[in-house]
């Protein structure tokens, strides 16, 4: 009994350790910039900078389907998958528009490159994207994302921005913060870019 209980208690000794590891490699992760506007109870409005993104289309219209297999594409490209063989930081969060008609996930390029120093992709289907600075709303939940939480958010978001006559431009977009194995205070966000905000 006493052995159980001193294995259980170690496990979860290292279970924690290895967690408050990850947790702070994800905090000196490189991410999109932003800065708060505003703060609103349930949601923030944000002025974000321009950033160069790398994106692969994806064929299926839900988060399920599209999550997986998006990040192996884009992760294979940073991980060394292109014409110099180069790896590249990984930066957060993987963002992913949630676009009904059309899908994509994207990886933010870290800073210091610029669209002409990227290495070809191996993968064909991988391009570049710059988008300019704009205002973006955003709100926060916890856990693992699925289709039911976000979608959950959305429309959230699309009442709070209602509410407070904030008018938007439809493209909605998710952003996942954590890696997979990363248990504790996990960061998911539902975004999507103002029409206007004056403040």
């Amino acid at each position: 009994m006493k052995t159980g209980i001193i294995i259980t208690a170690v496990l979860l000794i290292v279970f924690f350790i290895l967690q408050g590891f990850i947790s702070n490699s994800s905090s000196n992760t490189e991410q999109y910039s932003y800065k708060v506007l505003k703060a609103y109870p349930q949601f923030e409005v944000r002025q974000y900078e321009a950033a160069l993104f790398t994106s692969v289309d994806l064929k299926a219209k839900n988060y399920k389907s599209n999550s997986g297999g998006g990040f192996r594409i884009l992760a294979n490209y940073i991980f060394g998958g292109n014409a110099n063989g180069e790896q590249i930081a990984m930066t957060s969060p993987v963002v992913m528009n949630m676009d009904t008609s059309s899908q994509k996930m994207s990886f933010m390029v870290p800073k210091g490159y610029q669209l002409d120093s990227m290495p070809q992709p191996d993968d064909t289907n991988i391009y570049f994207e710059k988008k300019e600075g704009c205002k973006m709303a955003a709100v926060r939940f916890g856990g693992w994302a699925n289709d039911k939480k976000i979608e959950k958010n959305k429309q959230k978001l699309i009442q709070m921005l209602a509410k407070h006559q904030l008018k938007h431009k439809g493209n909605f977009s998710y952003m996942g913060y954590n890696p997979p194995y990363e248990i504790l205070n996990r960061r998911n966000e539902v975004v999507v870019e103002l029409a206007e905000f004056i403040h």
